[in-house]
């Protein structure tokens, strides 16, 4: 769950040619170099032989092996512009997933990445998701939000990272309400030999394992439809949580290495020249989105 393009330029040069001119020398130049920049932003970058992408070989609707996922075509797309290959460095998406491949120099980019995440630097982010609530159409419990006491009552799946219950946020913000007992925990990345695990947890719901998922946004939106019964997928609440201090909102970036702003603003650059494809691909895969905040992003961030 849950590294890029054109230089932005350099207000420096343009101060020293327009400085000592007559004021119609300015302005022309000026508006000059307003076209300029214009035109470079509605230019696709500099062709590259390979787009290199970081990525997960099984964890759709994200990416694998086969390109099927959202990510994967987002990665084909901005090959296109740039007039390159992808290529990939597959690993899992797990802890050290960027120091492992990002970090060793095998590949390039991040497609997907929470925006300001530190170890990386992270472009401009182009969507916005949230957890949400997945249950039976027909009989399950009508859950909008954490506070809902019928929590307490119904059996609850959540996604786990390794053995520790207490690190996503859904088991975070249930623990400090007491709930635990009637929580499973279901592996984000299981047998690699089988496809799709982050789905399980979705199975489960369909066949009445588990009252109530509490699931990554892209995760349920992808793979709700697929099931046999009809599952609704109802966004959480709030987008902080008031009670444990969890996030459950994110926005995701692209990210690269830290060093390598020249590519984090080619990759601004195309996610602003295909944000109306890049939106189309998330709905057509089922991501629940919220509007982005359109500011301007931090060069580097935190978490």
């Amino acid at each position: 769950m849950p590294e890029w393009g054109a230089s932005s330029g350099n207000p420096g040069w343009r101060g020293r040619l327009i400085g000592p001119r007559p004021g119609r020398r300015v302005f022309s130049l000026v508006a000059a170099a307003t076209l300029v920049a214009a035109a470079a932003a509605a230019s696709p970058p500099r062709a590259l032989k390979e787009f290199r992408v970081c990525s997960d070989p099984n964890n759709l609707p994200f990416s694998n092996k086969a390109g099927e996922g959202f990510e994967n075509k987002i990665a084909e797309l901005f090959a296109h512009d740039l007039g390159a290959t992808v290529t990939y460095d597959w690993l899992a998406m797990q802890r050290g997933f960027s120091r492992k491949t990002l970090k060793t120099g095998s590949c390039d980019v991040i497609i997907g990445v929470p925006a300001h995440y530190d170890p990386v630097l992270t472009t401009k982010p182009y969507y916005r998701t949230t957890y949400v609530f997945v249950y039976r159409a027909a009989d399950g419990p009508r859950v909008t939000s954490l506070d809902d006491t019928i929590l307490k009552h119904v059996r609850i799946g959540i996604h786990v990272i390794g053995d520790d219950y207490e690190n996503t946020p859904p088991a975070q913000a249930l623990a400090v309400r007491g709930i635990i007992s009637n929580v499973k925990g279901y592996r984000l990345v299981d047998d690699y030999s089988k496809p799709n695990p982050p789905s399980h947890i979705i199975d489960a719901v369909a066949r009445g394992d588990i009252d109530v998922a509490i699931v990554y946004g892209p995760f349920a939106g992808y793979f709700a439809p697929k099931e046999p019964v009809k599952l609704d997928v109802v966004p959480v609440a709030r987008s902080v949580d008031s009670v444990s201090g969890m996030r459950f909102t994110f926005e995701i970036a692209m990210g690269v290495r830290k060093d390598d702003s020249r590519r984090a603003a080619m990759l601004d650059s195309l996610i602003d020249r295909e944000r109306p494809a890049i939106d189309s691909l998330l709905e057509r895969y089922g991501v629940p989105t919220v509007p982005l905040d359109r500011g301007p992003r931090a060069a580097t961030g935190q978490e």
